[in-house]
């Protein structure tokens, strides 16, 4: 306790939020491996052994505070069981939880059975052992569960983005598996399997499923729906925006009160994640902005001091690959991330990774010739970490000249990772993946934007002097 807190105090007298005000473009040519998918027969895509066996097996947390997992596989042949039997101890399951089977179609595809159980009543801070399936064919898997809801809970999240499944994609995974990250906040952009046409765009979401399957039956991925979730086939007869990703990845949108599985917030350690939908309505009055008003002022910071929000479409970027696309919810929402003092905002989309400086551009209208951001200590850092490693390869061109509220970019594969210390510090890490070797290219200590501010620091300084004074003591 004595070393936390020291630690803590230390972290709060000595590190001040600021920066370089000259950003870098990173001189890094990455060598190109092929941006091709990975052959179907290759053993990333393996079929688990036995008839009927669970696969594509994938969890996400259920409710809002942590206590709940949704465990998600595909059965092939059949439906068989929608049982998720479960308990703390390994081969001993005092538990069980019955889920929902259902199927779709996509033009002459028609997938396997896809199943969804939430698990619920969980403890904190617990590793749980499951099972899914029937007889031989039954497979088993472990994850841990989010220490309970507190300020100065320490946690350890990765960012992956656009991923896809090439070589490239591998080693991404690969390397954020090597990260001891607890849970992956990924901003769209899955199996790219809309790249595809006919029959082969559902043996994509297939081989995806599989693909991911030993990281995500693992530990929760956070969902989040990119441009190649949207998939809009009139040749095919299939019009019905994002129906593989509903049907495949479930989302615990109602704990939020979210009317759609598109966006919604969860609580996880110390931290309050807000996921939004760069390709839903947002605009006043829509679903999703009412919610989103709502949803900011329930924000407790004295309870989850980091606010964390997702996204697919950078509403910062100085890359020509999507260039301003971001711009209509900068307008939309920026004013709002500013009020309530966001940390950080995540987002794919480009090909590329970027980090800004906290810059702000609320001023700028039609009329005022306040044309460009400006340095804002209330804004949000962006990261840009759209660089998973799809098929369709880099986005290589930046602007010229890099424009001020840009700190780092640089064009190359890789993962983040944000590792929450305290109530007031994170360290974050991009990891650049070089010919299958993990680097750790750009880092920084992020700065708490709520108990950064004088009067929340001098609450924090008395509180923790006090403790310092009771241990010593004691």
């Amino acid at each position: 306790m004595l070393h936390f807190v020291l630690v803590s105090f230390v972290f709060f007298t000595s590190i001040r939020d600021g920066c370089a005000r000259k950003g870098v473009t990173s001189s890094f040519v990455r060598s190109e491996w092929p941006s091709v998918d990975i052959p179907l027969d290759h053993e990333a895509f393996a079929v688990p052994n036995g008839h009927n066996a669970p696969q594509q097996v994938h969890i996400t947390q259920g409710d809002y505070e942590g206590r709940a997992v949704i465990v998600s596989w595909v059965t092939p042949d059949e439906p068989g069981s929608s049982h998720v039997q479960f308990g703390t101890s390994e081969e001993k399951f005092h538990a069980s939880a019955k889920g929902t089977v259902s199927n779709y179609t996509l033009g002459e595809y028609k997938s396997g059975y896809i199943h969804h159980c939430l698990v619920e009543g969980l403890e904190h801070s617990t590793k749980y052992y499951y099972r899914i399936g029937s007889g031989d064919s039954s497979r088993e898997f472990w994850f841990e569960t989010p220490p309970k809801v507190e300020p100065d809970v320490p946690y350890k999240f990765g960012i992956i983005g656009d991923l896809g499944q090439t070589f490239n994609s591998l080693s991404t995974l690969e390397h954020y598996m090597e990260s001891k990250a607890q849970t992956v906040l990924f901003v769209g952009d899955l199996s790219y399997a809309d790249r595809y046409k006919y029959s082969d765009v559902g043996l994509r979401w297939d081989t995806w499923g599989r693909f991911v399957e030993k990281s995500t039956a693992y530990q929760p991925w956070i969902w989040n729906t990119g441009n190649h979730e949207i998939e809009y086939f009139p040749y095919m007869g299939e019009v019905v925006p994002f129906k593989s990703y509903l049907q495949r990845y479930t989302t615990p949108y109602l704990a939020s009160n979210s009317s759609s599985p598109l966006w919604y917030a969860i609580r996880r350690a110390s931290a309050h994640i807000i996921v939004l939908s760069s390709y839903s309505p947002y605009v006043k009055y829509t679903p999703q902005y009412k919610w989103l008003a709502e949803e900011l002022t329930r924000v407790d910071r004295e309870k989850t001091p980091w606010l964390i929000v997702l996204m697919h479409v950078p509403i910062y970027n100085s890359n020509e690959a999507h260039y301003m696309e971001g711009e209509s919810m900068r307008v939309v929402f920026e004013s709002w991330f500013i009020k309530y003092k966001v940390d950080v905002i995540f987002a794919g989309h480009v090909h590329a990774y970027e980090r800004s400086y906290r810059v702000s551009n609320t001023d700028y209208n039609i009329t005022s010739g306040m044309r460009y951001p400006v340095a804002d200590k209330s804004a949000p850092v962006y990261i840009t970490v759209g660089d998973g490693g799809n098929q369709e390869g880099l986005a290589s061109r930046f602007r010229d000249p890099q424009p001020e509220y840009s700190a780092y970019r640089e064009a190359s594969y890789g993962h983040s990772t944000l590792e929450i210390k305290n109530r007031t510090h994170a360290i974050y890490h991009w990891n650049r993946n070089d010919d299958g070797k993990k680097v750790s290219t750009d880092s920084f200590i992020l700065h708490n934007q709520y108990w950064g501010n004088n009067r929340r620091r001098r609450k924090l300084k008395h509180f923790l002097l006090k403790v310092i004074e009771e241990v010593a003591s004691s």
